[in-house]
């Protein structure tokens, strides 16, 4: 395993982190935590520490199991979590206000919350679940934030960036109180690279790559008849005719299959790390097998000039939360 820094915090991360959404249980249907469990322990055992969770995973199940696996280890693991919105929605709405959505009592409760389920005395990187930089001068947030770090329950803040809105966020980074961002970023979703990216080089600010693989369809497994559980969000993601859509875009990516590229979810890892700015790469892991082929892919091989050139006419923006 291989390691980057995370910004200012100074963090030394994975270049590939545990993305525990899956092992919450509550929309990706089919973990169990006793493999939840092993797949943890594999990870670190090949060297990666860094997992993204956040409280709204499985209502804090997701936490619970990680603060269960930190509690069998000995080695420094970095946790980041998330606070979620008040008013439960995803994204956060243009008009939101903040008193609604991020209102003090629910900052701190959510951080206490999140201490308890991963049983540590401080989170290594809070992050809000959602954000509108309409907020960015509002004092709610700003002070709070301070508060929680005087405190010792957090020692950095980030903003895990509204869905396809990569510049939802600048403005509140103009604070210096944001040490990270996660945005979406692949193959498909490439906008992060035009004011995002140098922004954060330039500011000195972490950047996670969350969605590596666009959800599974740059798998390459998904086809016109992939059937997922009853109950899975992918149901919805993938509803209508956006499988068929899906698997004729990946199609036309198999070019990436040579030089000991062998699958497409390899691609699609490379190509997020072929960007030496980004910090850390998360992606979901629910199995021992994910882990082993995702930690894999850290050897500092990049994809080819050549190919990467080639992705930028496979931009595809589409916003299938919607």
């Amino acid at each position: 395993m291989r390691y980057r820094r995370l910004g200012r915090t100074g963090y030394q991360v994975s270049e590939i982190g545990f993305g525990a959404w899956g092992i919450g249980r509550s929309q990706w249907i089919g973990a169990e935590d006793s493999e939840s469990l092993r797949a943890l322990h594999r990870a670190a055992d090949l060297g990666l520490n860094f997992i993204d969770t956040a409280l709204a995973y499985g209502n804090g199940h997701s936490e619970r199991i990680v603060g269960r696996f930190l509690r069998e280890r000995s080695e420094r693991i970095i946790v980041a979590t998330k606070i979620p919105p008040k008013n439960d929605e995803w994204p956060a709405r243009d008009d939101a206000r903040i008193k609604d959505v991020f209102p003090v009592a629910h900052i701190v409760a959510s951080t206490e919350t999140s201490l308890q389920n991963l049983r540590v005395d401080c989170i290594d990187l809070q992050q809000f679940h959602v954000w509108n930089d309409r907020w960015a001068e509002q004092d709610e947030w700003r002070s709070t934030v301070g508060k929680l770090k005087r405190e010792g329950k957090a020692r950095h803040f980030g903003i895990s960036i509204n869905d396809f809105q990569p510049t939802n966020g600048l403005r509140a980074a103009e604070t210096g109180l944001i040490d990270s961002f996660q945005v979406i970023y692949n193959i498909f979703e490439q906008e992060p690279e035009k004011e995002l990216f140098p922004y954060c080089e330039k500011n000195d600010i972490g950047i996670i790559a969350r969605c590596p693989l666009d959800e599974g369809s740059l798998s390459g497994n998904i086809t016109p008849g992939t059937t997922f559980p009853r109950g899975d969000f992918r149901n919805d993601y993938f509803r209508g005719d956006r499988k068929r859509e899906v698997m004729e875009r990946v199609e036309r990516l198999r070019f990436l299959l040579h030089d000991d590229v062998k699958t497409l979810a390899e691609a699609a890892l490379r190509f997020c790390l072929s960007d030496a700015r980004v910090s850390t790469v998360i992606a979901g892991m629910r199995t021992t097998k994910h882990v082993e082929e995702n930690c894999a892919v850290s050897d500092g091989r990049g994809l080819p000039a050549g190919d990467l050139e080639r992705l930028r006419e496979h931009a595809w923006p589409h916003n299938f939360y919607d």
